[in-house]
Parts: structure tokens; sequence; C-alpha cells
């Protein structure tokens, strides 16, 4: 397959772009959760689905041999786990978002619905915005009666560990979650560009350039256990969190800090401790976060 193609509009007549799309269906079997449906077009596909709990939870690795997305490239993800299963997803790697142009930004969608009785564990590792990156992001996720679902998006402005800062540079994102009967639980639009004041803001980043927000879905996310969950958090001057329940069974768990390790650290474990709540199965590290 011909990963690499010029596409018109997207990409233009001297520029050669990146389109990939990716759509995987898991479905139950007996005790058993299969990728039942795997279909991909250009440089994005599966690994082979892993099952180191057993049987009745599928693990599968996304992976995207180019590393990142530079102008014009477009990644499509849709993501079907059927009544019954139970599925989680992660990625080798963070997904860097290289220098482009702001006419022609680079750009993800991600559509995911999780069907009745359904459970979903959504666990990329993060996003890398790089000095002169832009960017273009959709994340929509919708959940049937009885479904529950924990994931999380975490992204780094700049390539700190380069020295690198984040310049001339522009992010869009929308993450909508959607409930039983077309029913929003939660919308958010984010616009932010290098030169805006939110940066270093209190009420934005306060010049913290790692963030993120992890989210459940579920009968046990209620307000006491938000609250029970804010009581813990840190509010240091390297790592600032918060956690707030919405109505419909959705809780948030927002961080923003200097450096993307300890904001990593905290969302792993505050997911070991919800997926026990919200899933009803155990918590237990990914064996890909101790290589």
């Amino acid at each position: 397959m011909n990963w690499k193609s010029d596409q018109g509009s997207a990409c233009g007549a001297a520029h050669a772009c990146w389109q990939a799309r990716l759509h995987m269906g898991f479905a139950r079997r007996g005790e058993r959760t299969v990728l039942a449906e795997r279909r991909h077009e250009g440089p994005l596909t599966v690994q082979k689905p892993l099952y180191p709990e057993g049987g009745g939870i599928c693990h599968v690795v996304i992976v995207h041999p180019p590393g990142g997305l530079a102008a014009g490239d477009q990644l499509r993800i849709t993501l079907d786990v059927q009544s019954g299963a139970h599925a989680l997803l992660t990625t080798p790697g963070a997904t860097k978002w290289y220098k482009g142009l702001p006419e022609r930004p680079a750009s993800q969608a991600i559509d995911i619905t999780v069907r009745r009785d359904a459970r979903l564990d959504w666990l990329p590792q993060d996003n890398i915005f790089f000095n002169g990156s832009h960017a273009r992001q959709r994340f929509t996720l919708r959940l049937a009666a009885g479904a529950t679902a924990l994931g999380w998006d975490a992204a780094l402005l700049g390539r700190r560990a380069s020295g690198e800062s984040w310049n001339d540079a522009g992010l869009c994102t929308l993450t909508r979650i959607i409930g039983p009967d077309d029913r929003p639980l939660w919308e958010e639009r984010q616009a932010l560009h290098s030169a805006s004041p939110m940066l270093e803001a209190p009420q934005g980043l306060d010049g913290r350039p790692a963030y993120g927000t992890l989210w459940a879905a579920g009968p046990a996310c209620t307000p006491e256990l938000a609250q029970s969950l804010a009581e813990s958090l840190p509010f240091t001057d390297t790592l600032r969190a918060g956690a707030t329940a919405l109505p419909g069974g959705l809780l948030l768990a927002r961080g923003v800090a200097r450096e993307p390790e300890p904001l990593h650290k905290l969302f792993k474990q505050l997911w070991l401790r919800l997926r026990p709540l919200v899933h009803g199965v155990p918590g237990r590290a990914l064996r890909l976060w101790a290589t």
C-alpha cells in the first residue's frame, strides 16, 4: 500500500501528505472480547491483540509508523465497542505534531462508540506540539445505556527536553462526550495560540506547558467520588490538579504541570484507582508503561 499521496486541496500539488484511516470493532464472543473488525488505509494500524488480563479484556496498541503529523496530514480513527465487550487501547509513544503552516494544519479526528454494557479504557500517550506546529483535533465519545468508559488526553507545548518552547504555533480542539439518547454530557472547545495570554494567566495554564484531562463515565462517577479524589490531588508548584463531577455520571480530573512526567504519574494512579469503581475490574499497570 502506498502510504504517502497527494490528495488535492488538503496538501496541494507540491506537497505530499499522510492520509490515514483506521477502523476497529470489538465484539463479545462467549467469555472473550475479540477484535472483530479491522480496516485501515495509509500508515495507521494496530499490533496483534493481547490478553494480559485474560480473554474478557482485549488490549490493542495503535501504531502510526511515521511517528508524527506535519502540515496537511490527516488521521482518522473510528472505534466501535459492541455490547458486552471490553477494549483497552493505547499507543507505543507520544504523538508528535511537527512544524507546519497555519493555512494547512495537521488534523486528527477520533470517533468512539461504546454500546450497551460495554467498557472502554482509552489510554494514549501524550501529544507533543512542536515549535511552529498548527494542529486541529476532534474527539467524540458516544456512550449507550450501561456503558462505562475511562480515558485521558494529555499535551505538552514545545519539546521541553530539547530546550524548545512553543512559538509561532496554534492549536484548536473539540472534545465531546455524549450519553444515551444523544444527551450531551460534556463539550469543550479550545482555541490556543502561542501568543495567547492564557498560557501565563492564573486562570489558564499559569506558565505550565504540560496539561491534560482524565475522564470517567459510569454510575460510580458521583459528586461524592469527585470530592474524594479532589481531597487527595496535589496542588504544588510542580503539579496542580482538581476534580469535578458533571450531571449524567461523568467525572473529570484535570492537571497542569511544569514537566510531563508528574502528570503522567498522576493520571496512571487515578486510572488504577478508578478502574475497579467504574468498570468493576482490577486496576493493573500496562506492561507497555514499564518499557
